[in-house]
């Protein structure tokens, strides 16, 4: 994805059900005069859309609430 018409293909694609929407509401409210405020929204998305291509990140996201808790406890008593 090297430009805004590329992510908004892929964004078609492999994005979730209103990603292109939602896309083009928050590009239509941005200021196109702050080029910092554009550059993050596409990097969100563009984020989104890498995530959700890696198995490792998927395998988290989708990772069920007992276990995250479970590492996070384990997590934290290392630290003590």
């Amino acid at each position: 994805m090297g430009n805004i018409r590329e992510l908004k293909a892929a964004l078609l694609v492999w994005g979730l059900p209103g990603d292109p929407e939602q896309f083009d509401a928050e590009l239509g409210s941005v200021d196109l005069d702050n080029l910092q405020a554009v550059k993050e929204l596409v990097q969100a998305f563009r984020h989104r859309l890498v995530l959700r291509q890696t198995p490792d990140a998927m395998a988290a996201v989708m990772a069920p609430t007992a276990e995250v808790v479970a590492e996070l406890e384990r997590k934290m008593a290392e630290t003590r």
